[in-house]
């Protein structure tokens, strides 16, 4: 019973960086367990048959054109407003020149 126990005071720095070694073990075993899956390996040959069964290979630039169909009309459309209204604001500033 003549043994003493002796608490030993943490640092500010030694309880941070236990925190933090805590934090990273703690993400890394997170992400271990999301990134482990139950399904079953595909084969890639008989999964590309069945892509191509299925859906209809389009290329990058078809996709763009259709995003971009009907793009060169309201383009023009717009040009043409505001080609308008620049050339009002201008007539109206030579009328005013005028009438000084």
């Amino acid at each position: 019973m003549s043994e003493t126990i002796k608490s030993e005071v943490i640092s500010r720095r030694k309880a941070l960086s236990l925190m933090g070694l805590a934090a990273v073990l703690g993400l890394a075993a997170a992400t271990t367990v999301l990134t482990v899956s139950d399904a079953d390996a595909q084969n890639t040959q008989a999964g590309e048959k069945a892509v191509e069964k299925t859906v209809e290979r389009v290329t990058g630039t078809e996709r763009r054109h259709e995003r971009r169909e009907g793009h060169h009309e309201r383009r023009h459309e717009r040009r043409e407003g505001r080609h308008e209204r620049r050339h009002g604001r201008r007539e109206g500033r030579h009328e005013r020149r005028e009438e000084r």
